[in-house]
C-alpha cells in the first residue's frame, strides 16, 4: 500500500536555503524509484530526493516538469538491505560557489562522484514554498519508499553539515546517529523521530507541525541505534523468492527450490525468533524453518547442506546436513514456529504456537532437554556463525510458500502480535510467545552484548 507523510507548507524562512537529513534502511531491491523527500508541486516545480531504480541517490531541483535547475545523480549504487544509511541534502542557491549550492552526504561523507551533475543557478528557488506540500516517503506522488525511516529532520533557512545529525564512533570508526532535535528548525522545519509506534508522524521539533499520514505504516523497533535482523533479499539466487514488508515476508518460488538466510548472524550466545506460516507449498508442504552456517550456495533445500538444519513442516522431522531424524509435530498455515538457538551449548529448539517440541526446554543449558544437537552443522560451518533460514524444496510446478518473520518488531506482516507482547531479558522486542530466559532478539545491540557476530 502507498504510504507517506505530508503537510502543507507555510511561509518559508528561506526557500533558497535549507537542510534535509534522514536515516533510512533501503529494504526494497526493486528497480523502481523510491522517494525519500519531495517539496513543491509537479506542475510548478519541485525539489526531490530519492533512490532511483538503479539504486543511485538522485537529488533534483526542477523549475517545471521538464526543466532542471540543479541535479546531483550519484554514481555509487546503494542496495545493502541490512544497513541503516544516513542521507543529508543541502540546498543553498545563494552560495557563491556553484558546486556548493546543492550538496549530498552519505554516512557523513560528501558525495563527489556523479553520473549527472548540474549546478543550480544563483538564487534559484526550491519547492520549499508557501502553499506547496512537503512529502516524506514519496516523490511526485507516485514513487513510494518501501523501507524503514528514522529521525527525519528538515531545517528551513540553514545549510548544515552532517555532523549536526551524526558523528563518528570513537571506537569502531563507524558513522552513528545523534539523537538530538535541531534547536532552530525555521518556519517549515520539523523532526519526525518515528519512535512513537502509535504516532509515527509526530513532529518533535519546537514547531510541532501537524502532519497527515496516507496509508498505514507498520511500526518497527528497527532503528539506526539498534539494527534488527530481517531476511536477506540478496541471498536469493537459488530460491528466486519475493521479499516484502521490510524483508520480513518471504514468498518462495513456484519454479525453484532453495532457501534464504537472514541479514544478521551470531557466533555465540542464545537467540530467539518467530515465523508465522501464511501459505504452504502444495501438494505436499515442503516448507522448512531453521538455520544455516552460510548464505545459500546451491539449489538444495534447507537442511541438505553440511552446515544447515531444517525443521520440516510436512513430516515434523529435522533435516541436519542431509540426514533426517524424528523430532516433533507437523505444522502448517497459521502456525507460529519459534526458534531458540543456543550457540553456547550447540543446541537448537523449535516450538509450535508456544509449545516446545520433543518436550524441549531451551533453558536446560548443556543438558539440552528436548534439543536437537548442532554438532554436525557446527563441525562443517564455513563462517563460524549461524543465520536464520527459511525455504522449500517443492520444485517446479508447486505453489509458493509464504513465511512472515518476527525478529522482535512485534508484527507478522502487518498484523501486530497478541498483547501483551513479550520482550527478551534485555527488554528489547515484542514477541508473540514467551522468550526463554537468557535468550535475546537478533539485533546489533544484543549481539554486541551477548554474543559474537559475523
Amino acid at each position: 500500500m502507498a504510504t507517506y507523510i505530508s503537510r502543507t507548507l507555510g511561509t518559508p524562512t528561506d526557500n533558497k536555503k535549507w537542510t534535509f537529513s534522514a536515516w533510512v534502511k533501503v529494504t526494497d531491491q526493486s528497480e523502481s524509484d523510491r522517494g525519500l523527500f519531495n517539496v513543491g508541486g509537479n506542475a510548478s516545480g519541485y525539489t526531490r530526493l530519492n533512490f532511483a531504480g538503479s539504486h543511485q541517490l538522485e537529488y533534483d531541483n526542477k523549475i517545471s516538469p521538464s526543466a532542471w535547475d540543479g541535479r546531483r545523480f550519484a554514481t555509487a549504487r546503494r542496495r545493502d538491505p541490512a544497513a541503516w544509511y544516513h542521507i543529508v541534502a543541502v540546498f543553498d542557491s545563494d552560495n557563491g560557489t556553484p558546486a556548493d549550492r546543492m550538496i549530498t552526504y552519505f554516512n557523513g561523507e560528501r558525495i563527489s562522484a556523479y553520473d549527472s551533475d548540474l549546478d543550480p543557478s544563483s538564487g534559484a528557488v526550491s519547492g520549499n514554498t508557501s502553499g506547496e506540500t512537503v512529502r516524506i516517503g514519496v516523490v511526485e506522488t507516485s514513487a513510494y519508499f518501501n523501507g524503514n525511516m528514522s529521525w527525519v529532520q528538515f531545517v528551513d533557512g540553514l545549510a548544515l553539515a552532517p555532523t549536526e545529525f551524526g558523528e563518528t564512533d570513537a571506537t569502531s570508526g563507524m558513522w552513528k546517529i545523534k539523537t538530538d532535535v535541531y534547536g532552530t528548525p525555521g518556519n517549515n522545519g520539523f523532526c519526525l523521530k518515528m519512535e512513537d509506534r502509535t504516532n509515527l508522524d509526530l513532529d518533535s521539533s519546537s514547531n510541532a507541525h501537524t502532519f497527515t499520514t496516507t496509508g498505514t505504516p507498520t511500526a518497527t523497533y528497527d532503528n539506526p541505534s539498534n539494527n534488527f535482523c530481517t531476511m536477506n533479499p540478496l541471498d536469493n539466487y537459488w530460491l528466486q523468492g519475493t521479499f516484502t514488508n521490510g524483508n520480513t515476508t518471504v514468498e518462495t518460488s513456484s519454479a525453484e527450490y532453495g532457501y534464504a538466510t537472514g541479514t544478521l548472524a551470531a557466533a555465540g550466545g542464545k537467540w530467539y525468533w518467530e515465523m508465522k506460516l501464511e501459505q504452504e507449498v502444495t501438494a505436499t508442504n515442503y516448507i522448512s524453518m531453521g538455520i544455516a552456517g552460510r548464505p545459500t550456495d546451491s539449489a538444495d533445500g534447507l537442511g541438505y547442506e553440511s552446515d544447515a538444519i531444517a525443521y520440516q513442516a510436512y513430516d515434523g522431522k529435522i533435516r541436519d546436513s542431509g540426514t533426517l531424524t524424528t523430532y516433533g509435530n507437523t505444522w502448517g498455515v497459521g502456525d507460529i514456529i519459534g526458534v531458540a538457538m543456543d550457540l553456547d551449548n550447540s543446541k537448537l529448539y523449535f516450538s509450535i504456537n508456544g509449545v516446545w517440541q520433543d518436550s524441549g526446554d531451551p533453558t536446560s543449558g548443556a543438558t539440552g532437554t528436548g534439543a536437537h544437537s548442532m554438532s554436525t552443522a557446527v563441525a562443517n560451518t564455513l563462517l563460524g556463525a549461524y543465520y536464520p533460514a527459511f525455504g522449500d524444496h517443492g520444485g517446479s510446478g508447486y505453489t509458493t510458500g509464504i513465511g512472515n518473520f518476527n525478529f522482535g518488531n512485534g508484527y507478522f506482516k502487518t498484523t501486530a502480535v497478541t498483547e501483551p507482547a513479550d520482550a527478551d531479558d534485555a527488554g528489547i522486542g515484542a514477541m508473540e510467545y514467551d522468550v526463554p530466559a537468557g535468550y535475546y532478539c537478533l539485533c546489533t545491540r544484543n549481539i554486541k552484548a551477548y554474543g559474537g557476530a559475523a
